[in-house]
């Protein structure tokens, strides 16, 4: 669902236009309109002030370019631009004819490097929002705002999450979600998958289930590792395939602190869960522009998810839910979880080689793309410590402590067509990935 004026009515033949508004200016300008009902007009006086139609075509097209994109002509000297090209772990990044840097969309996972090393700046984030409130505008079916586990506190301590969903309900979604919840289901997948396959001291499992550029490194970089990995899809990917299960035709938007879900949104595998992927601050814009303040709405709570599933955002949430919920499902188990967990490409870089090497003792493996976790992401609105709190914090008012405690999971797994939990280690439309 896309906005109703095109590019190409608005560069109408015979129109000049003078640079003047930059990239940040014109999706303000935009998203603004866009929210208060009157983006076409907009769009007409953009053009008399002038704008750089890459720039717009990047707003109201983002699905055509990847999670990273430029917005300017690079001008670095031959010192500073050694950082760019060359360095990308992904191999995402090369110059074209005339010297500037290009991302290739089939290869750029979001990991966001690049826009933190390009000292011109002229790298930013794709934005999603002006389609997405296209669709949300026009919708003849339910949307719904699928929350990230790392949300908690994001937009401040007065904005809890049934505030936090009242507003959502204020600017057009039909509902809210916490993907803890679906967190929740992975952690049990993951554990059944460990209960069953780790049955020796030398055997071990990679986590397959949050960070997608966790996963994108284990499949581009170090392949040899994959048969180590369950088949289980991230928990973004599960709340959207069980939303559209349950409600056929739903539209579904992924809001969280990750540019990499931007990416993973669109892999054809799993392409089928969420419509559109928004960062905080993107939501953030759309609140602010409309005038909403999160602290005075009302509160509409809703508490479905167990500890396990609320601590995903946070480095080693992954694995401390895992291990307790192996403890639960099997106490007498004679090989106990022993988890090693890694954040920051670097850092993950080094485990995986490790794991490779032989080098672990560890027998469940977690890592995360981003120092810190989720909450280190590169659009969390809030520094990653006090994120990292705050997360751990919400998990412990959780009424359970694991999934398989939480009868929220088994009432919804019972929904979904699944008989028992056991059902989980059996391929699935909804949580199997193969690798």
């Amino acid at each position: 669902m896309e906005t109703g004026v095109s590019l190409a009515q608005i560069m109408r033949p015979g129109r000049r236009s003078i640079i003047m508004t930059t990239f940040e200016e014109l999706y303000n300008r935009l998203v603004k309109a866009s929210v208060q009902n009157h983006l076409d007009e907009e769009l007409e006086q953009a053009t008399q002030d002038g704008f750089d139609p890459h720039h717009l075509d990047c707003l109201l097209n983002p699905s055509k370019y990847a999670p990273v994109i430029r917005i300017g002509d690079c001008d670095c000297t031959d010192k500073s631009n050694t950082s760019c090209a060359g360095k990308c772990l992904f191999d995402a990044l090369y110059r074209d004819e005339n010297g500037n840097i290009s991302i290739n969309k089939d290869l750029c996972v979001g990991c966001s490097e690049c826009v933190n090393n390009c000292h011109a700046k002229k790298l930013t984030e794709s934005r999603d929002i002006l389609p997405a409130l296209a669709a949300i505008q026009h919708a003849q079916t339910p949307v719904y705002a699928m929350v990230a586990p790392a949300f908690i506190n994001q937009f401040s301590s007065d904005v809890t999450p049934g505030k936090l969903r009242s507003a959502f309900k204020k600017i057009g979604f039909d509902g809210m979600v916490e993907v803890a919840l679906f967190a929740d289901i992975l952690t049990l997948k993951e554990a059944l998958e460990f209960d069953k396959n780790i049955q020796k001291e030398e055997d071990y499992q990679l986590t397959s289930c949050c960070c997608p550029m966790w996963i994108s490194m284990i499949r581009k970089v170090y392949k040899q590792l994959i048969p180590h990995v369950p088949g289980a899809v991230s928990p973004m990917v599960a709340c959207g395939r069980s939303i559209k299960t349950m409600y056929p035709g739903a539209i579904t938007i992924f809001i969280g602190p990750c540019l990499a879900k931007k990416a993973e949104a669109r892999e054809p595998d799993v392409s089928d869960s969420t419509d559109f992927v928004l960062t905080f601050q993107e939501i953030k814009d759309v609140f602010d522009f409309a005038g909403i303040d999160l602290a005075s709405m009302p509160e509409d709570e809703r508490d479905h998810s167990s500890r396990a599933g609320r601590i995903y955002a946070g480095t080693g949430g992954v694995s401390e839910a895992v291990q307790s919920t192996v403890a639960r499902l099997n106490p007498d188990r004679k090989i106990s979880v022993r988890a090693a967990h890694a954040d920051g490409v670097r850092a993950c870089k080094e485990m995986l080689s490790s794991a490779l090497e032989g080098k672990l003792t560890a027998n469940f493996i977690e890592g995360m793309g981003c120092v810190g976790g989720c909450v280190g992401g590169p659009k969390a609105l809030i520094p990653k410590e006090e994120g990292r709190k705050n997360v751990f914090e919400y998990g412990n008012t959780a009424t359970y402590p694991t999934p398989i405690d939480n009868p929220y999971v088994i009432e919804l797994l019972h929904r979904l067509g699944f008989d028992t939990v056991e059902d989980l280690l059996e391929k699935s439309d909804i949580f199997t990935r193969q690798f």
